[in-house]
């Protein structure tokens, strides 16, 4: 899955450790989204939706294949 998480988190002036405390996750869980290595529950996304005060959709794009 896609994701806008890092330059919300830098346009905000936030380390990844400081949004992983905001939001109850490890500052290695903030890395891992942003590198698009873990997709994060859905729970974890509503959190960083309201952190960031937008809709789940702003932050993460699913990866459709046009199978």
């Amino acid at each position: 899955m896609e994701n806008d998480l890092p330059r919300r988190r830098e346009a905000a002036g936030l380390s990844q450790g400081e949004l992983a405390e905001a939001v109850g996750v490890t500052r290695q869980t903030i890395n891992a989204i942003e590198r698009e290595r873990y997709d994060p529950s859905l729970e974890l996304a509503f959190k960083l939706a309201v952190h960031f005060e937008c809709n789940i959709e702003d932050i993460f794009q699913p990866n459709v294949d046009d199978e």
